[in-house]
């Protein structure tokens, strides 16, 4: 999967389309497509997951319709819109596409279509839902097969008190989630926040969760505190590295999916809040995911 920035955001004259340009333009070359074909070359897990969705949805379709069939009997003498009928979306279709056909489709075929539009809008959304427990999976994944050549245990979305070293939280307070830990037998505990992207909105939630975890600590020990992002937003970056706590970095170590890629998008001749991000990239406050991996074989 490939995710520059917010598709508001990257639309043509904003500020981040040509940084999409950019990101789009080395990741085509990265993998050795054109431009044209790299949506072929990503998005393999999306792309199956939206299948199984669709197939599941076309199971359940003939079965819903038929009992919307029933429900709407008892008004059939009342002309009531058909499910789905959208009349703005149908002017729309009809008015673009009226020189390019030979007769006017009847209605059956255009409530069909903007009912299928609908669905892939729909799938495109749930999107949303997949990508964080995805990105958790596919990292629990990779660490596993990484740290192979020793004895560790990933855990995946398990409650703090059932990765070992951590007592339950308080009476009253809220019991926490962690993304993912890493227990090594000889080398502590890891915990990692695994965050797609980083929602200015949930940035002070990163701080909120450390102090829990340090509350909930029993060994008496450090463990490391990790993030693992795919965020490109320069500030939100460089507030996570430099994110302190009792004088020190709150972080042991900022992760981003591909550093290659931030700075292609970045540009030669970074400015601001960019600038200070590969400044962190060259002085090794966020590394790449691959570095970050050959710290754990």
């Amino acid at each position: 999967m490939a995710h520059c920035y917010e598709s508001d955001k990257s639309q043509p004259g904003r500020n981040w389309y040509a940084r999409s340009l950019a990101f789009h333009d080395w990741i085509s070359s990265a993998l050795g497509v054109t431009p044209l074909k790299l949506g072929d070359e990503i998005d393999y897990l999306f792309r199956r997951a939206t299948e199984d969705l669709a197939t599941v949805a076309l199971r359940r379709r003939d079965a819903i319709v038929r009992i919307a069939e029933r429900q709407r009997e008892p008004y059939a003498d009342r002309q009531f819109p058909e499910p789905g009928e959208d009349r703005e979306l149908l002017l729309l279709l009809s008015e673009a596409l009226r020189p390019y056909l030979a007769r006017r489709p009847p209605p059956d075929v255009w409530r069909a279509l903007i009912q299928r539009l609908r669905q892939h809008m729909t799938h495109e959304n749930k999107r949303k839902n997949l990508v964080g427990e995805g990105f958790e999976d596919v990292l629990a994944s990779v660490i596993a097969r990484v740290s192979q050549k020793e004895e560790a245990t990933v855990h995946v979305r398990r409650w703090l008190d059932e990765v070992p070293g951590f007592h339950p939280m308080p009476r009253g307070g809220k019991r926490k989630k962690v993304d993912l830990a890493v227990v090594h037998q000889d080398r502590g505990r890891t915990l990692i926040t695994a965050k797609w992207s980083i929602r200015a909105d949930r940035e002070e939630q990163l701080k909120t969760d450390y102090d829990d975890y340090i509350r909930a600590e029993a060994f008496n020990r450090q463990f490391d505190y990790v993030l693992v992002t795919n965020e490109f937003d320069p500030a939100r970056l460089k507030r996570a590295c430099e994110r302190l706590e009792r004088n020190a970095p709150m972080f042991t170590h900022v992760v981003h999916i591909t550093t290659d890629g931030l700075q292609a998008a970045y540009g030669a001749a970074p400015e601001r809040s960019a600038a200070s991000v590969v400044d962190h990239i060259h002085r090794g406050h966020l590394i790449s995911l691959s570095q970050w991996l050959a710290l754990l074989d």
